[in-house]
Protein backbone atom coordinates (compact mmCIF):
# COMPACT_ATOMS: atom_id res chain seq x y z
CA UNK A 1 0.00 0.00 0.00
CA UNK A 2 1.07 3.62 -0.78
CA UNK A 3 1.88 6.18 1.79
CA UNK A 4 0.04 8.64 -0.24
CA UNK A 5 -3.37 6.39 -0.97
CA UNK A 6 -2.83 5.37 3.01
CA UNK A 7 -2.69 9.46 3.73
CA UNK A 8 -5.68 9.99 1.33
CA UNK A 9 -7.56 7.11 2.85
CA UNK A 10 -7.68 8.99 6.02
CA UNK A 11 -8.68 12.05 4.36
CA UNK A 12 -11.72 10.38 2.70
CA UNK A 13 -12.73 8.97 5.94
CA UNK A 14 -12.91 12.46 7.84
CA UNK A 15 -15.75 13.02 5.42
CA UNK A 16 -17.56 9.60 6.94
CA UNK A 17 -18.29 6.48 4.99
CA UNK A 18 -19.70 7.16 1.44
CA UNK A 19 -23.36 6.33 0.97
CA UNK A 20 -22.83 3.59 -1.24
CA UNK A 21 -23.90 -0.17 -1.60
CA UNK A 22 -19.84 -0.99 -1.40
CA UNK A 23 -18.65 1.46 0.73
CA UNK A 24 -15.24 -0.01 0.49
CA UNK A 25 -15.09 0.13 -3.26
CA UNK A 26 -15.76 3.67 -3.13
CA UNK A 27 -13.02 4.73 -1.00
CA UNK A 28 -10.74 2.59 -3.16
CA UNK A 29 -11.57 4.14 -6.01
CA UNK A 30 -11.25 7.82 -4.48
CA UNK A 31 -7.38 6.68 -2.92
CA UNK A 32 -5.76 4.75 -5.83
CA UNK A 33 -6.08 1.92 -3.32
CA UNK A 34 -7.85 -1.88 -3.54
CA UNK A 35 -10.82 -2.62 -1.86
CA UNK A 36 -8.92 -5.24 -0.09
CA UNK A 37 -6.29 -2.70 0.73
CA UNK A 38 -9.12 0.09 2.02
CA UNK A 39 -10.43 -3.04 4.48
CA UNK A 40 -7.03 -3.99 5.69
CA UNK A 41 -5.72 -0.21 6.47
CA UNK A 42 -8.93 0.07 8.51
CA UNK A 43 -9.01 -3.14 10.07
CA UNK A 44 -5.42 -2.09 11.45
CA UNK A 45 -5.93 1.27 12.14
CA UNK A 46 -9.11 -0.02 14.60
CA UNK A 47 -6.26 -2.89 16.00
CA UNK A 48 -3.55 0.18 16.81
CA UNK A 49 -6.49 2.35 18.18
CA UNK A 50 -6.46 5.48 15.68
CA UNK A 51 -10.14 4.45 15.00
CA UNK A 52 -11.96 3.53 18.40
CA UNK A 53 -14.93 2.85 16.38
CA UNK A 54 -16.72 3.31 13.23
CA UNK A 55 -20.47 5.03 13.64
CA UNK A 56 -23.02 7.16 12.24
CA UNK A 57 -23.36 10.74 13.28
CA UNK A 58 -26.91 11.43 13.78
CA UNK A 59 -28.17 15.43 13.62
CA UNK A 60 -30.83 15.02 15.94
CA UNK A 61 -32.43 18.79 15.35
CA UNK A 62 -32.76 18.16 11.07
CA UNK A 63 -34.39 14.88 12.07
CA UNK A 64 -36.87 16.84 14.35
CA UNK A 65 -35.28 15.77 17.68
CA UNK A 66 -34.99 19.28 19.21
CA UNK A 67 -36.58 18.45 22.97
CA UNK A 68 -33.26 17.06 24.04
CA UNK A 69 -31.96 16.58 27.67
CA UNK A 70 -29.39 15.74 29.30
CA UNK A 71 -30.08 14.50 32.62
CA UNK A 72 -27.09 14.63 35.11
CA UNK A 73 -27.28 12.82 38.63
CA UNK A 74 -24.70 12.77 41.77
CA UNK A 75 -25.04 9.26 42.47
CA UNK A 76 -22.99 7.94 45.56
CA UNK A 77 -19.55 6.16 43.77
CA UNK A 78 -20.00 2.51 45.41
CA UNK A 79 -23.55 2.46 43.32
CA UNK A 80 -23.05 4.70 40.02
CA UNK A 81 -22.37 1.23 37.91
CA UNK A 82 -25.44 -0.12 38.64
CA UNK A 83 -27.59 3.00 38.76
CA UNK A 84 -26.33 3.81 35.40
CA UNK A 85 -26.77 0.46 33.92
CA UNK A 86 -30.22 0.57 35.14
CA UNK A 87 -30.68 4.06 33.39
CA UNK A 88 -28.96 3.28 30.42
CA UNK A 89 -31.62 0.04 30.09
CA UNK A 90 -34.42 2.66 29.58
CA UNK A 91 -35.38 2.32 25.67
CA UNK A 92 -35.62 5.89 25.66
CA UNK A 93 -32.27 6.63 26.95
CA UNK A 94 -29.58 7.08 24.21
CA UNK A 95 -26.80 7.90 26.04
CA UNK A 96 -25.21 6.80 29.42
CA UNK A 97 -22.25 7.62 31.09
CA UNK A 98 -19.71 8.28 34.47
CA UNK A 99 -17.84 11.64 34.68
CA UNK A 100 -15.76 12.20 37.73
CA UNK A 101 -17.63 15.64 39.56
CA UNK A 102 -16.36 18.67 39.34
CA UNK A 103 -16.42 20.05 43.05
CA UNK A 104 -17.44 22.60 44.89
CA UNK A 105 -19.48 23.54 41.58
CA UNK A 106 -20.31 20.27 39.78
CA UNK A 107 -21.39 17.38 42.29
CA UNK A 108 -22.87 15.46 39.12
CA UNK A 109 -21.09 12.12 38.09
CA UNK A 110 -23.56 10.37 36.22
CA UNK A 111 -24.78 11.67 32.41
CA UNK A 112 -27.56 10.30 30.48
CA UNK A 113 -29.01 11.89 27.06
CA UNK A 114 -32.38 11.70 26.00
CA UNK A 115 -33.83 12.86 22.58
CA UNK A 116 -37.30 13.75 21.72
CA UNK A 117 -39.19 15.58 19.63
CA UNK A 118 -41.76 17.08 22.36
CA UNK A 119 -40.28 18.69 25.79
CA UNK A 120 -43.49 17.64 27.71
CA UNK A 121 -42.57 13.84 26.62
CA UNK A 122 -38.90 14.25 27.53
CA UNK A 123 -40.11 15.80 30.99
CA UNK A 124 -42.95 12.52 31.32
CA UNK A 125 -39.87 9.74 30.45
CA UNK A 126 -37.59 11.53 32.87
CA UNK A 127 -40.54 11.25 35.35
CA UNK A 128 -41.05 7.47 34.75
CA UNK A 129 -37.78 7.14 35.00
CA UNK A 130 -36.95 8.44 38.15
CA UNK A 131 -39.92 6.42 39.77
CA UNK A 132 -39.34 3.26 37.35
CA UNK A 133 -35.54 2.78 38.49
CA UNK A 134 -36.21 4.35 42.54
CA UNK A 135 -34.05 6.98 41.48
CA UNK A 136 -35.93 9.62 44.00
CA UNK A 137 -33.43 9.65 46.82
CA UNK A 138 -30.24 11.03 43.90
CA UNK A 139 -30.00 14.72 43.03
CA UNK A 140 -29.88 15.41 39.43
CA UNK A 141 -30.86 18.40 36.65
CA UNK A 142 -32.05 18.34 33.39
CA UNK A 143 -30.55 20.37 30.95
CA UNK A 144 -32.37 20.82 27.76
CA UNK A 145 -30.13 21.97 24.43
CA UNK A 146 -31.15 25.20 23.05
CA UNK A 147 -28.32 24.99 19.93
CA UNK A 148 -26.35 22.17 18.22
CA UNK A 149 -23.08 23.66 17.32
CA UNK A 150 -20.87 21.16 15.37
CA UNK A 151 -21.47 17.37 15.09
CA UNK A 152 -18.73 15.83 13.21
CA UNK A 153 -16.60 12.68 13.17
CA UNK A 154 -12.75 11.52 13.52
CA UNK A 155 -10.50 13.94 12.34
CA UNK A 156 -7.37 11.81 11.22
CA UNK A 157 -5.26 14.11 9.01
CA UNK A 158 -3.54 17.55 9.59
CA UNK A 159 -4.89 20.11 6.86
CA UNK A 160 -2.29 22.77 7.91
Amino acid sequence: MSAWGLLRLRQQLEHGLPLTTRPWQTLAEQTGLTEQEVMTAVDQWQAQGLIKRLGLVVRHRTLGYTANAMVVWDVPDRWVTSVGEAIAGAPFVTLCYQRPRRLPDWPYNLFCMIHGVDRNRVLSQIDSLIADKHLQDFPHTVLFSTKAYRQRGGRYVSHD
